[in-house]
Order: structure tokens, then sequence, then C-alpha cells
């Protein structure tokens, strides 16, 4: 008999992108490494990938996380 559960993180409600399947999923059903989220809509999981990517890009040019002051590499 297993002294812990094993659990998944996340609760119903929230909305996840995964990974390894390429869709929005409610609640935790793929493991945490293989998903994005938590996201508060269906909508805005959907668009996971999309945010990264606009994420990434800002970063990128933020001169507090870049010392070549946003070049591309």
């Amino acid at each position: 008999m297993a002294l812990f559960k094993r659990r998944t993180a996340g609760r119903a409600g929230e909305w996840y992108y995964c990974l390894k399947h390429g869709t929005v999923e409610e609640g935790p059903e793929c493991r945490a490494a293989d998903r994005l989220g938590p996201y508060e809509s269906r909508e805005e999981a959907g668009h996971a990938l999309e945010t990264v990517r606009e994420r990434d890009a800002q970063w990128r040019e933020d001169p507090r996380w870049n010392d070549d002051g946003g070049a591309d590499r």
C-alpha cells in the first residue's frame, strides 16, 4: 500500500494547453511537464503558444535580461 496518493497539480475550472497532444484540457489531465497553464478560460489556453512567442519576444528585447541590447542571436 502506498503511503502517499499520486495527485496531479491543478483543479477543475483551470484550463491548460497540452504540449504533447496539442490540445486544450480542463483541469489536470496530462503531466505538468507537458502542459502550459493554468489559464482562466478555454480560449486563453487555446492561444498558449502565441502567448509564449509574444512573451519570449518581449524578454529578448528587455535590456534587464539581455546584455546585447535585444539583438537576435
